[in-house]
């Protein structure tokens, strides 16, 4: 045995003389059951072994300051110990959670980014998100975050994630670009993330994203106005797409540069921040003869090559609306 470790049991065995213990009762309370009822994540903070030990005590993680900062010692992992964000198993023991300590292995949060926000929602949810810090000084535009789900330990910064974020978003566009079909009517990556921003607010379905994007370069690629309700409710909210309503039609006639039931081309910009999968359907869209798409009122749409098929589908629509309503 080293003598490194026989010192740290030299002392291990004196402080049980002083605390009035025997040496297997001693290491039975260290090994043993904790105090814990549940899992729990903690915040262990800078500081000497014995404010640890305190602190650890005051959060009802151990059950004895003393025995645990005896065992540390004994253990050889008194200027071992990290601070940070931890996750503590039920009924941890003290051993059990000055290994953990020692690891360095902090808790891992995560924050969820959905499709189709805007920046300023994404906003709104980083400054809500626990163990964030800071602030963000200014709204990203619109088409420049990634929504994904983004990992972080406490203490990382809000801004960090925005750059995080932008960082994706840049890589996703510049990869899919290289990939994207031949003869889009889409000019640059810009063009493409706002499609793909409409697309995303379109239709939630994986399998209609391609057909949703095929039917709107359909509509471009014969200079037809896209006439897409977001882009009306991103008008009308002034950007904030929470419309509190249906929409009526003095609102598809809003003169705004978003709106395209009015503009015979793409908005100004994008509407949200889509996801890979969106900015995937518009460069490599579905091969299709649609130019019209409509709820069907359970999930999903119908298209329609011809304005009379699209019509048909509407009063389809209006009848499950009515036989909805009925119920």
């Amino acid at each position: 045995m080293r003598h490194g470790v026989l010192f740290y049991f030299f002392i291990f065995f004196i402080g049980i003389s002083l605390i009035g213990g025997s040496v297997f009762t001693t290491y039975s309370q260290f090994v043993g059951e904790g105090p814990l009822p549940e899992r729990t994540e903690v915040v262990v903070p800078r500081g000497s072994l014995k404010k640890i030990a305190d602190f650890l005590h005051k959060q009802g993680i151990i059950a004895s300051p003393s025995i645990f900062v005896l065992g540390v010692r004994a253990s050889g992992n008194t200027h071992k110990i990290k601070s940070g964000e931890y996750s503590i198993p039920r009924r941890a023991s003290a051993k059990m959670v000055m290994d953990i300590l020692v690891s360095g292995q902090t808790y891992i949060r995560r924050v969820v980014i959905p499709e189709g926000l805007t920046s300023a929602q994404i906003v709104e949810i980083l400054n809500n998100a626990k163990g964030l810090v800071g602030i963000i000084s200014q709204i990203p535009k619109n088409g420049t975050l990634l929504p994904e789900t983004y990992h972080y330990s406490y203490g990382d910064t809000k801004e960090g994630i925005i750059v995080r974020m932008q960082n994706a978003m840049k890589r996703v566009i510049d990869a899919e670009w290289e990939k994207r079909a031949d003869n889009l009517p889409l000019k640059s990556k810009q063009e493409a993330i706002i499609l793909a921003s409409i697309v995303e607010k379109e239709t939630s379905k994986d399998a209609e994203r391609a057909m949703v994007a095929g039917v709107f370069i359909n509509r471009l690629n014969k200079k037809m106005r896209l006439q897409s309700d977001p882009t009306v409710i991103y008008a009308v909210t002034d950007g904030r797409l929470d419309l509190n309503r249906s929409l009526k039609k003095k609102d598809l006639k809003i003169q705004h540069p978003y709106n395209t039931y009015v503009i015979p081309a793409l908005p100004a910009g994008p509407i949200g921040n889509p996801g890979k999968d969106a900015i995937k359907a518009v460069l490599n869209p579905a091969q299709t003869d649609a130019l019209y798409f409509v709820a069907t009122g359970r999930g999903g749409h119908a298209f329609a090559k011809t304005l009379k098929e699209h019509n048909k589908n509407i009063q389809n629509w209006l009848k499950v609306l009515r036989q909805k309503r009925a119920k």
